[in-house]
């Protein structure tokens, strides 16, 4: 049993915590002192030494003064062809020229899907990027219903300026409810909620518009099935323009996915070239700078000095 002399005392002490009073000891001839380095280890180099503090709090509210190599290089390879023509997206007073929104008659502008496009340009004396805003006005372009077959309901909607409602459609055509439940049965329950955003909004909840558009997006992945390839045609793109037209009217702020504005450009390059229309400079060269901005890696190649070469080349394929 130990005895009072072998007792530490601990409260007597006059270092932090009561600890001024212990022997700790020498460290053993065979371990090296705790501040001096094991012999023949390297001490290794703080690679942070002398940096200044950086606060993410701060360096997220700085502005990029300077492009990086990577973006330099980006920019070189990323230069452009769209719908076949070369389109110059580098001039910088060109791209400074265009105006911000076109010049329509009045009340056209609902006719037309507007999409926020970004302008940068380099400015290398200041070692900088600027930015500008313009406007791609991009017109809705109805799908035109086919005579073999016949696309009568479509055809009907679009002469009473009516939204197709895949519910509604069963009740005025019930010959087709099991063509539209065969080909509609695992999407039928999406179909049911945008029956239901659609009378919502015709109720008068505007925001009901916004989610009827949303659906109508989500469900043009799943087209074409035999029901539209049969009797209903491309009845999902004239619900999505008139919703767009809907929206404009009322003066309702959206904003469609990247594949809907790359699907409403492709309807409306179509529509030029089949009627010989005027080549749009302004309309050209916004459109590739939107393709720049939403599908960065269009047309792309990885090089040798890519991170990733070796594993996309194909010389190292199995």
């Amino acid at each position: 049993m130990a005895t009072e002399d072998d007792k530490i005392d601990l409260t007597a002490s006059d270092g932090p915590q009561g600890l001024g009073e212990l022997d700790l000891g020498e460290p053993s001839s065979g371990a090296p002192a705790a501040s001096e380095p094991a012999a023949g280890r390297r001490r290794r180099r703080d690679p942070f030494k002398g940096m200044e503090q950086v606060l993410s709090s701060e360096a997220a509210l700085k502005s990029r003064e300077l492009t990086s190599l990577s973006e330099l290089k980006r920019i070189k390879r990323a230069r452009l062809r769209h719908e076949g023509q070369q389109v110059v997206t580098d001039d910088i007073k060109k791209l400074k020229s265009l105006t911000i929104e076109p010049k329509l008659p009045p009340g056209e502008y609902i006719n037309y899907y507007v999409e926020p496009v970004r302008i940068e340009y380099y400015i290398p004396r200041e070692s900088r990027f600027a930015t500008e805003r313009r406007f791609l006005y991009i017109p809705l372009i109805d799908p035109e219903p086919r005579t073999d077959p016949d696309d009568k309901i479509l055809r009907s909607h679009i002469e009473q300026n009516r939204f197709i409602d895949l519910i509604d459609l069963m009740n005025q055509f019930p010959v087709h409810i099991t063509d539209i439940l065969e080909s509609y049965g695992s999407t039928m329950n999406l179909y049911e909620s945008l029956s239901r955003s659609f009378n919502a909004a015709l109720s008068g909840n505007e925001e009901a518009y916004k989610s009827a558009f949303y659906l109508c997006e989500a469900l043009t992945e799943y087209e074409p099935t035999i029901a539209s390839l049969q009797f209903l045609g491309e009845f999902l793109a004239w619900d999505l323009n008139w919703l767009t037209r809907a929206m404009n009217t009322l003066g309702i702020e959206f904003a469609a996915s990247d594949k809907t504005i790359a699907y409403f450009i492709k309807k409306r390059n179509d529509y030029w070239e089949q009627h010989g229309l005027d080549y749009d400079e302004r309309f050209e060269i916004l459109a590739a700078l939107f393709y720049e901005q939403a599908f960065p890696n269009r047309h792309l190649e990885y090089e040798e000095e890519d991170y990733f070469y070796d594993i996309f080349d194909k010389k190292h394929s199995i």
